[in-house]
């Protein structure tokens, strides 16, 4: 019924479906993103944070958060602060308070941002978020030597 393309493509199918089932096929990387659950777009969802932050808490980036304060680092509204009003999850975007457009009949909209775009200068910590930013720390650590772990061994 089909053709027989030969073993070239057998084999290259082979290849890129690994053990655990992870493709790099662009088609099924893409559908996989734009059709991810709600779960798994929170974590696609994360912001780096500030430099100041990145050093206190030895973390690079969280999942971002409705009143998070970020700044917005790239694109037409750059240099500009606000608190998050909203997680756009179906958009994978972020709504910042004062970012917005003015439609055609007065109203004023907020305008999306993504939130790669976004440093996050001051997150929102509840017992849970702690928790996630010990954790996160703490592997981040993992197998790192100290220098009085150095000492030790000389």
């Amino acid at each position: 019924m089909f053709p027989d393309y030969g073993s070239a493509f057998a084999d290259d199918a082979v290849m890129r479906e690994g053990p655990l089932g992870v493709s790099s096929s662009r088609r099924k990387s893409r559908k996989a993103h734009f059709t991810a659950p709600s779960s798994v777009r929170r974590k696609i969802m994360t912001a780096p944070l500030c430099k100041e932050l990145r050093k206190k808490f030895n973390v690079r980036s969280l999942p971002i958060r409705k009143d998070d304060e970020v700044m917005i680092v790239r694109g037409r509204f750059h240099d500009r602060e606000g608190k998050v009003i909203q997680v756009y999850r179906k958009k994978f975007v972020v709504h910042i308070e004062r970012i917005t457009r003015d439609k055609p009949n007065g109203e004023s909209t907020p305008i999306g941002i993504h939130p790669s775009k976004v440093v996050i200068t001051k997150p929102k910590l509840n017992k849970d978020r702690k928790a996630l930013l010990e954790r996160k720390s703490k592997a981040a650590n993992k197998g790192k030597y100290t220098e009085k772990d150095v000492a030790q061994v000389d």
